[in-house]
This record gives C-alpha cells, structure tokens and sequence, in this order.
C-alpha cells in the first residue's frame, strides 16, 4: 500500500504559484479556488503516510451495500459505517488501533481554509481521506453524525477534477453543480452547515499527480 501510493519529490517539480479565488455558493459556504495548490507536496506525502498505517478500505453500509469509495481516516477520531450502523470511533476496527494521528498540514490547512470562508478557531478532530477511481460516487447526503454542528466542513480535493453537488436542507430541493479540481477547498457551515452535498461518478481522466484517482480529504468537528 505505502509503495503504491507514495508520493516522490520529483513528481512536483512542475510546481508554482498559485492564486485563490473565494465564491461564495450561499450564506456560510464558499469554493476557495486553487487553495491548496501552495501545500501539495506535504498534503500528499502525509496521504501516503496515512494510508500505510491505515489503509484504505471499502465500508459497508448499515443496508449491508459496500460503499463504491475506498477510505481511511486520521485524527483523534474517525467515521466508520457497517451494520450497526454511522458513528465516529477513537479506534480503526480492522487494526484494533488508534487512528493515525492528523498531519499538522492538513491541520494548518483546515483551519486557514474555515478562517477565510469566515470561521475562525475551527479545530477538526476528524479527517476523512475518500478515494475515488472512474465510477465512484458519494451519494446526496448530510453531514450530521456530529455532535455539534457549530463548526464548517472543510472539503479538499486533490487529483482528478469531479462535480460536487450542493444541495439544500432537504434532499429534494435542487443541487448545483460544482466542477473541483486538484487544490480547490470548499467550506460550508452556519446556515450551510446541514446542506445535503454528493460527488457525481467520476469521469475517466488523469491527473500528472495521482494517475486516475481523486483524494478528497474532509475536516470535521466530530466530538
């Protein structure tokens, strides 16, 4: 695992920099275009450090459907589904440990993103790492296995681009479509906080970085 998905220095020689620019969607969610870019090479380096200690796995849904996106997580806490249902756990079940600790950039990065979309003093104590291949989807859902919903999700994407859907606080209410690409952050929380979100099944494409794959890493403040 940590060989097939490590990340070398050479790969980001092609490296500049990079221009943010801030949109808002609604009150309390906003598209931080390109933010990333600056701190790809620790972000993706401390994705293989994670997933060597935690590798990426397929849950199972409560429904008994295995979920199409592989993930791991990092921090104090970590979001795991099976039969029993959506919870947050201190411990990895397929390890027995505790989960890998959260890389100070991803750290530094989550709450630089929440402070310019207008949330200061966030403190994630969980980081979801999803991986998405040709195919894969997260289907309309809301964030709400949390036990305050006073701190913003901070949403990272990394690799190959994909359209996030953003929708209301009801499932039927209609979604906009959001084309992401590799260093772009969306932040939404206040009156956005519950809004129902979902990637569409990503294209075929490539990305000089990751090959085919998309990284999205997802900050929490879950406890």
């Amino acid at each position: 695992m940590q060989n097939r998905y490590a990340i070398t220095m050479s790969l980001f020689d092609h490296t500049g920099s990079a221009e943010t620019r801030k949109e808002g969607l609604s009150p309390g969610a906003f598209v931080l275009s390109g933010f990333a870019l600056p701190n790809e090479v620790a972000l993706l380096n401390a994705v293989s450090e994670v997933a060597a200690k935690a590798p990426f796995r397929h849950m199972v849904t409560p429904g008994g459907f295995r979920m199409s996106v592989a993930m791991t997580n990092c921090g104090p806490l970590g979001w795991i589904t099976d039969r029993t249902g959506y919870r947050y756990d201190a411990i990895d079940p397929e390890s027995g440990q505790p989960w890998p600790a959260m890389p100070p950039c991803f750290l530094k990065l989550a709450q630089n993103a929440a402070a310019e979309a207008g949330f200061p003093d966030f403190l994630p104590d969980a980081c979801l790492i999803n991986r998405y291949e040709v195919g894969t989807k997260l289907s309309l859902h809301q964030d709400k296995d949390e036990r305050d919903f006073g701190a913003p999700i901070v949403s990272v994407s990394l690799g190959v681009p994909a359209v996030f859907l953003f929708g209301g606080l009801n499932r039927a209410d209609k979604t906009e479509r959001l084309p992401v690409s590799h260093g772009d952050v969306v932040v939404w929380g206040g009156p956005a906080r519950l809004r129902y979100h979902g990637v569409l099944p990503l294209k075929e494409n490539h990305h000089p970085l990751l090959g085919g794959y998309r990284v999205n890493l997802t900050f929490r403040k879950a406890g």
